[in-house]
């Protein structure tokens, strides 16, 4: 294909808008000629800036639109994504430098995607805070949704860490706490990001982290279904996750374990999570749990901070930090204790991040009988980790009344007598002989000092008395045993 003239060049130029008037007057008065080669024009027109090469090649190659957004004009390409690309851009009446992000064609032929981007984009809109990136302006021209943002000097962390390979330990805690302090203040307006990662945070040229994208993650993870081959890969990573650990979609938690990825690759140079493109493989329990402990990586981390990272990346929701606040509280004490050189490394340098994942509670209930609220707080707490659905009464009397209305309430009943005493006593031996109940396992927790009640404990197999303290692992075992006896009693009276 022949080289488009230098006259072409500058006519097409001009009728695209790229040129005003007096540009080309400008660039012909320097030239001398009209009769001049192609190469020379090209040449002139990038030495007084009044194109890019990015918009050179595209008049070059014939094509007369994608040159601006509204009216904003495009100087080039800065990055492509799943679902828009994102361009340099200016407003020719201002000089204002921007970031356009514009909704990729093979989208914006349906009128359903692209409600929804406008609709996704406005949401950040009134997002102002320092760790966010500002949206300016949302809109549509000729059919193709775009946005229009603060330009960030600098590069996405991504981009960072390709070149770092492994970030300091200040310096990865500083940009973390960062990050969350953005998501703080998203969550309490309301609104979570569902794509947090690497290339969705920008590093300023001061240093400053700063998040993008805030739900636009949503949108293209409904709209994956319906263009095979094409998954957004980080919402299937959030749908993976969700689904192993069984919380809703939009769960803040799942937020806080991305940014806990992040934050372990800065650390480490490494990726908590095998990389594939295998759906299959990105939907799967196993991926999770095969996490390697940051500290094979990072032998000498700080305790304080690899136990943030841990909790941040615990794979069990509830163990996990319950909302970005308390995340960035734990962010800030490590910092401090780091700044205050503490920096012993962690005493269990194989502890994994699968520990809290179990299904021995799923589809089991226990009844707990206790009197005092931080011990009610507690029992609930560590068995609902495990799986177990908890259901507390402080009183004996109104506890046991729930059986007569529904006998599979719980599946154990543990009655306390530290604090109730005679009553968890006569509520414990009635449980075991009514007759709707008696089958029904039960414990009762005594104090050493209660050895009056032990006497007059009616006991049996499934029905025990355990002494005040008592570790959780312990109970949690103890459990078990109950269980697997009670279903081997009953399949033998099916037999």
């Amino acid at each position: 294909m022949a080289m488009m003239s230098a006259e072409r060049i500058a006519q097409l130029s001009f009728d695209c808008g790229l040129l005003a008037a007096p540009q080309l007057e400008a660039v012909w008065g320097e030239l001398g000629s009209r009769d001049v080669a192609p190469e020379d024009m090209i040449s002139l027109l990038l030495r007084k800036e009044f194109l890019t090469n990015w918009q050179l090649e595209r008049i070059i190659a014939g094509k007369r639109d994608g040159y601006f957004y509204g009216r904003y004009k495009v100087l080039y390409l800065v990055g492509t994504g799943t679902f828009a690309r994102v361009y340099r851009s200016v407003d020719p009446e201002s000089g204002k430098v921007v970031a356009a992000k514009v909704l990729r064609t093979r989208y914006s032929g349906d009128l359903r995607v692209t409600e929804q981007f406008l609709r996704e984009a406005k949401l950040q809109m009134p997002l102002l805070h320092p760790n966010i990136v500002p949206i300016y302006e949302v809109s549509t021209d000729r059919g193709r949704p775009f946005m229009t943002m603060e330009f960030v000097e600098g590069r996405n962390l991504r981009d960072f860490l390709k070149v770092r390979e492994q970030m300091g330990l200040k310096e990865s805690l500083r940009l973390t706490m960062d990050v969350v302090s953005g998501l703080v203040y998203a969550f309490d307006q309301g609104v979570t990001h569902r794509d947090v990662k690497l290339s969705n945070v920008l590093v300023s040229s001061s240093g400053r982290a700063k998040l993008v994208d805030f739900g636009l993650a949503t949108m293209i993870g409904e709209i994956d279904d319906e263009f095979e081959g094409t998954p957004n890969p980080r919402s299937v990573d959030y749908a993976g996750l969700e689904r192993s650990t069984s919380v809703e979609r939009n769960d803040e938690r799942s937020d806080i374990y991305f940014t806990g990825c992040m934050l372990y690759s800065m650390l480490s140079g490494h990726a908590p999570l095998a990389d594939t493109r295998d759906r299959i493989q990105r939907m799967s329990l196993e991926r999770f749990r095969g996490v390697v402990p940051i500290s094979k990586w990072v032998p000498d981390l700080p305790s304080p901070v690899a136990a943030v990272v841990h909790k941040s990346m615990e794979l069990n929701p509830e163990r996990r930090y319950q909302n970005p606040a308390e995340f960035l509280r734990d962010l800030k004490k490590a910092a401090k204790r780091v700044e205050d050189g503490e920096v012993r490394p962690v005493r269990n340098p194989d502890r994994g991040f699968d520990r809290a994942i179990t299904d021995e509670g799923q589809s089991r209930s226990v009844m707990i009988i206790e009197s005092r609220v931080p011990m009610q707080d507690l029992f609930r707490k560590k068995l609902k980790e495990r799986g177990y659905r908890v259901l507390v009464f402080g009183n004996p009397e109104r506890a046991l009344q729930r059986f007569e209305d529904d006998q599979s309430i719980a599946d154990c009943v543990i009655f306390c007598a530290s604090d109730l005493g005679i009553q968890a006593l006569e509520a414990f031996n009635k449980f075991g002989k009514d007759e709707l109940t008696s089958h029904i396992p039960a414990i009762l927790f005594v104090d050493q000092n209660q050895q009056m009640l032990v006497e007059r404990a009616k006991v049996a197999r499934h029905r025990i008395i355990l002494s005040m303290p008592i570790r959780l692992k312990q109970l949690r075992s103890i459990l078990l045993k109950l269980f697997k006896a009670r279903e081997k009693a009953e399949s033998s009276v099916e037999a």
